[in-house]
């Protein structure tokens, strides 16, 4: 059994085997780290399934006229976008290369929406020529700019135009998005947000379903969903005679999960009940047609599905001061402790269940000493040559790595009941020159 305190941080399949070693999807943590070297990102397919299943299926049953899409910058490439596409989501891109990806993982395109606040014109063409379900526009600049595109195209693009209602989620604030200081959407209280609706109604070769908002990530509270839900509905209410026909509604993701043993995010139903019964009150106050509701999860399908596993190198013990264990991976693979001071816990996949008797620092490989993955944290003695397990790595870890001091990037590998499938093999020094000249 893992430590009762760390279980819900960890995959659901994560458990320990006869040699006391730490297990993902069947497959022993310690092997896995031989077979495909360290740093290895470890991705368990039944979690990943099973929290798309939790989220489609809590807003469905509340809400039967709902759909999921799963936003692909938390971590996205061709098999895990075929995944998706078997559990029945759709994909959230924000960027031609992740439209791309969606193309190549065989994503039925009507159910791809195109967020981004400064998509290019090579984007914008790709996407409409591709014949992408939905753009959501996010500037006055793109709505002339897409209408330009789709009247050169003989076509006509549905689109959202993304608002922002000025809620302050209580989020980092490198990830706050939904308040009126943001670069991304239409802001509601400068009456921007009205003046493109008005714009997008007129345009003749842009056809406007709705309206979009996302506030932030990751939400642990449920009142922003429920203020920004209602406002924004009351918004779209007092367009219509404008010409707004509120077809599609969407509140974005930014759901929530546990990165540490006091992490404790609503779980999936909690989320949908906060939203759905939101929406429907105030649809039936406001006598309006219920609209269809597109949800938005990313960190919260492929997070808790994502276990990091390092090997240990130098110890360096600062008496009275601190303890530096090194791995050999660092902030090149996972930037968001440098970026944004988020925590996560480390177990020891060697002893995941031995007392913990020795207070240490996670330190990365690369030259920075902000290079650090987890600060004074507690493990068994730890060995050069042993194997450490960060949970809740599957969101943000690989999306944001990068070559730092030329390393090349990890492997991405998915488990499933005892076996191990390459998805992303490691980078190799000539990857990383391929593109110089």
């Amino acid at each position: 059994m893992l430590p009762p305190h760390l279980a819900h941080v960890f995959p659901d399949t994560a458990a320990t085997n006869a040699a006391g070693h730490l297990t993902l999807g069947g497959c022993d943590a310690l092997d896995l780290a031989e077979q495909y070297g360290t740093p290895v990102y470890v991705l368990d397919e039944a979690t990943l399934r099973s929290r798309c299943r939790q989220f489609a299926g809590a807003f469905a049953s509340r809400y039967p006229n709902s759909q999921a899409v799963y936003a692909s910058k938390a971590y996205i490439n061709p098999a895990l976008a075929r995944i998706f596409a078997e559990e029945g989501l759709g994909l959230d891109v924000v960027s031609g290369g992740e439209l791309a990806v969606a193309m190549a993982g065989d994503v039925p395109l009507e159910q791809v929406y195109f967020h981004g606040n400064n998509k290019t014109p090579a984007e914008l063409a790709e996407a409409v020529a591709a014949g992408i379900g939905r753009i959501v526009v996010d500037s006055f600049h793109e709505l002339d700019l897409l209408e330009h595109i789709c009247a050169n195209a003989g076509k006509t693009q549905d689109i959202l135009v993304r608002v922002s209602p000025g809620i302050d989620p209580h989020t980092h604030a490198y990830t706050t998005t939904g308040i009126i200081d943001s670069k991304f959407g239409f802001s509601i209280q400068t009456g921007d947000a009205e003046r493109a609706v008005v714009q997008a109604v007129a345009a003749p070769h842009l056809n406007l379903l709705g309206l979009h908002f996302h506030l932030g990530s990751p939400i642990f509270e449920l009142e922003p969903y429920q203020a920004a839900t209602d406002l924004v509905l009351r918004f779209a209410a007092g367009l219509r005679e404008q010409g707004l026909n509120l077809q599609e509604f969407s509140p974005g993701g930014g759901f929530a999960i546990a990165y540490t043993r006091d992490d404790r995010p609503p779980a999936p139903d909690a989320y949908a009940a906060a939203i759905v019964d939101t929406l429907t009150a105030a649809c039936n106050e406001l006598a309006m047609e219920p609209p269809s509701l597109v949800i938005e999860p990313g960190r919260s399908i492929i997070g808790p599905a994502g276990v990091a596993l390092y090997r240990i190198g130098a110890i360096k013990e600062i008496p009275g001061i601190r303890t530096y264990v090194s791995v050999d991976g660092g902030m090149g693979d996972n930037i968001r402790p440098a970026l944004y001071q988020a925590s996560y816990e480390v177990l020891s996949a060697n002893r995941p269940a031995a007392e913990p008797d020795a207070t240490v620092t996670i330190a990365g490989k690369y030259c920075e000493s902000g290079d650090v993955l987890a600060s004074d944290i507690l493990l068994p003695t730890p060995a050069a040559g042993d194997v450490i397990a960060i949970p809740a790595a599957g969101a943000y870890c690989p999306s944001m790595a990068s070559n730092y001091n030329l390393n090349p990037r990890p492997p991405i590998v998915l488990v499933k009941d005892g076996a191990s499938r390459l998805i992303r093999r490691r980078e190799s020094y000539a990857d990383m020159m391929l593109c110089d000249l």
